[in-house]
């Protein structure tokens, strides 16, 4: 019986100590994971999937911001479409209010004063986000947070094996099979805080903001139990964003390459009032919102992704 005891014991006393060892082995790979991570990931980090910026607005533009204010809009969501659903502009003067979607975590809502510029949905996920708002005037049951999530999602690089299931449903809904597949590319996934803040370090505070919010919005997403409010006060920064360009004024028409104008006015950063003004000299013209980003002039704002999903019921 003693020596069964000492057996017992020493066999504990062997367990323990492989436990310690494999605990230590775990421990370096870790840490060399972490300083790997450390080492290569602020370009990883970094690296935006809708990589429209300013840079991609034409500034040059004919019209003065006044120019439309004292002229009656019809409205865009009345117009005729074509079989892709595109609006088919003739000349004159359109307006609609529709659904706009934060395509910037990390950064400051629209301002009263914030003039926002046209550019195109660019980046390695343009073609997934363009899907996304295109397909979703089709599935009136889906709630805006919810796409609005799906966005926050993919432009914080989460991994869609991650994502909710009533989150993969939405996206199903609204993407074919294959473009589902290329959600799981180019994703990091969450990365602990300490490789995070190693490899932001010598990054400029404002990208050190966003990529810090980026992946924590990564680990709420891969655990499932935050609410749309708490992703929403994470991704919204409070208050004004600084001013980088005073030139551009709030109501600033941008020159679309199509050669029409339009403008921006966002209410928050979920709904955008849209101008367009084609002009005498084209016959007419094709639009389609979801195409379509306003770019802030102010930097530190966000980027609004369209749609042509109007707020309300389209009605005379």
């Amino acid at each position: 019986m003693k020596n069964q005891k000492v057996i017992t014991l020493l066999s504990l006393i062997i367990l323990f100590q492989g436990t310690l060892h494999a605990q230590g082995i775990f421990d370096s790979a870790k840490e060399k994971v972490t300083n790997a991570i450390g080492k290569v990931s602020y370009k990883k980090l970094s690296k935006d999937p809708v990589s429209t910026n300013f840079e991609d607005t034409n500034t040059t533009v004919d019209l003065d911001d006044n120019f439309g204010d004292e002229i009656t809009f019809s409205a865009l969501c009345l117009q005729p479409r074509d079989t892709d659903n595109n609006y088919k502009l003739t000349p004159g003067y359109y307006e609609f209010e529709g659904m706009s979607f934060c395509l910037k975590a990390g950064t400051h809502g629209p301002s009263e004063g914030d003039g926002y510029l046209f550019a195109p949905v660019l980046g390695k996920k343009e073609a997934i986000v363009i899907a996304i708002l295109k397909n979703y005037e089709a599935h009136p049951e889906i709630a805006q947070q919810e796409v609005q999530l799906l966005l926050w999602a993919i432009i914080a690089k989460t991994k869609f094996s991650k994502l909710s299931t009533p989150l993969k449903l939405t996206a199903s809904k609204l993407l074919n099979a294959e473009q589902l597949l290329s959600l799981n590319k180019g994703i990091i996934g969450f990365v602990p805080e300490s490789a995070v803040q190693k490899a932001i370090s010598h990054a400029p505070p404002t990208i050190q903001t966003v990529i810090e919010i980026e992946n924590k919005m990564r680990g709420m997403f891969e655990s499932g139990l935050s609410t749309y409010e708490e992703f929403e006060a994470l991704a919204i920064l409070g208050g004004a964003a600084p001013v980088t360009n005073s030139e551009i004024k709030r109501g600033r028409w941008s020159l679309h390459p199509d050669g029409y104008y339009i403008r921006y006015f966002p209410s928050g950063y979920s709904k955008t009032r849209v101008q367009i003004y084609v002009p005498e000299t084209i016959e007419s013209v094709i639009y389609n919102g979801s195409d379509d980003i306003a770019v802030p002039a102010n930097t530190g704002s966000q980027r609004l992704a369209q749609c042509n999903i109007p707020v309300k019921i389209c009605d005379n």
